[in-house]
């Protein structure tokens, strides 16, 4: 039982942490917003907004 316990993040931890989430949140803004997914999207959406009841 000796020793500094190994809890919580360091300020670079977190530092890192948020370079990492935001480089992910960029190509994911640059996958949603590419030709290919906005046409799916758009198809898709436009099939629930026609769908019958």
């Amino acid at each position: 039982m000796g020793g500094a316990s190994d809890r919580g993040m360091t300020t670079s931890e977190y530092a890192v942490g948020t370079i990492a989430a935001c480089a992910f949140a960029a190509v994911l803004y640059k996958v949603v917003n590419s030709g290919p997914v906005m046409s799916a999207m758009q198809s898709m959406i436009e099939g629930a907004l026609d769908a019958k009841f």
